[in-house]
């Protein structure tokens, strides 16, 4: 099992007001355009990570109670030791600050239901942790799911998925990175998923971000700024920001859509991605960079189903559900990681990656 230390550079002290200025990926997607169309309202989207800190100011309206998995884990979701889950809460639901303050999300109107799945300070848990707070999502009015990490393939994944999708839901996960690997991550491989790739500032592939047939679209993931534990803010590269980024926009689609059932929400996202890379789709870009504006705006024709490998026009066979082998007891954990600096920390984390 590999495991990556992410080392978090002291920076100079930055106050709340500048840090929008740092985050480059809203200017480049168009998000206060696309936000004059929608906001998000309305729309939960679960988190099973490492909780949220609802202390952040940017987070404090914006997470509802969720449930905490594994032994002795009695908390609603609603605190984070390690920080990854409240950078990814901010990423799709920031509130931001008054007078364009800290950190905006993507979708500030929507709602994060927090699923502690991984708490040690090595950023593990198990698979069935995982299973847990996808099956807890469903049954608690999740409309989106943002898995910003990866495990081996496993059973009980495989099949909450799978109930997901049954029930609707978006499922939105990270391909992962290719410090330790070099195939697209579970369940960002499992068909139906939205697998979610990254790219730079200049919307190139970002060499972090694991390439293959499967990607369906790419996100910024390359100096992303969020929010982090006890107020401060955290810079990241990994496609777990990517990953973030999407499930925002998915609840930005749901919003604006809400008779679109969860394959035609995934098919306009696909459908208005701006293509990067070879024409069509790419194993680096997929159908290429996620454009929100499009997505809100586009005639797109309707389809019936979306897996991983392809789109699936109205009228078409295939299923949103896939197979897979089950490789008993694994660990899952965080995918998004890469360089990181903290606004005015000094320390560091160990995130462990998908076994």
């Amino acid at each position: 099992m590999a495991i990556i230390a992410l080392l978090l550079m002291s920076a100079r002290p930055a106050q709340a007001d500048n840090i929008r200025d740092q985050q480059w990926h809203l200017a480049a997607l168009r998000i206060p355009e696309a936000q004059q169309l929608s906001q998000g309202a309305g729309v939960v989207v679960a988190l099973p990570d490492t909780g949220v800190d609802t202390e952040h100011a940017e987070l404090t309206d914006a997470v509802l109670p969720g449930k905490g998995f594994g032994e002795g884990n009695k908390t609603d979701g609603r605190v984070d030791f390690i920080g990854h889950g409240t950078a990814m809460a901010g990423l799709i639901a920031g509130r931001g600050l008054p007078g364009g303050g800290g950190v905006l999300g993507i979708a500030p109107k929507a709602m994060i239901l927090p699923l502690q799945t991984l708490r040690n300070e090595d950023g593990n848990g198990t698979a069935a942790f995982l299973a847990g707070g996808i099956d807890w999502a469903v049954e608690h009015g999740a409309k989106v799911i943002c898995i910003a990490g990866g495990t081996g393939e496993d059973a009980q994944v495989r099949e909450s998925v799978e109930r997901a999708l049954l029930a609707d839901v978006v499922v939105v996960a990270a391909v992962g990175n290719t410090t330790s690997d070099k195939t697209i991550a579970f369940p960002a491989s499992l068909p139906g998923v939205v697998a979610v790739g990254g790219t730079g500032h200049n919307g190139e592939h970002a060499v972090i971000s694991v390439t293959g047939p499967g990607v369906l679209v790419v996100a910024p993931a390359v100096d992303i700024v969020s929010t982090r534990p006890s107020g401060k803010y955290v810079a990241a590269t990994g496609t777990s920001d990517a990953t973030a980024i999407v499930s925002g926009v998915v609840a930005l689609v749901r919003a604006k859509f809400p008779g679109l059932s969860g394959p035609e929400v995934v098919r306009r996202i696909a459908a208005t991605a701006v293509d990067k890379g070879k024409p069509g789709r790419d194993e680096e870009f997929g159908f290429g960079i996620v454009d929100p504006v499009a997505a809100l705006t586009a005639d797109v024709t309707p389809v019936t189903a979306v897996g991983s490998g392809g789109l699936v026009p109205s009228g078409g066979g295939g299923s949103p559900l896939g197979g897979g082998s089950s490789r008993g007891w694994v660990v899952w954990g965080i995918v998004g990681v890469g360089v990181v600096f903290v606004v005015g920390v000094l320390g560091w984390w160990r995130l462990r990656r998908r076994r």
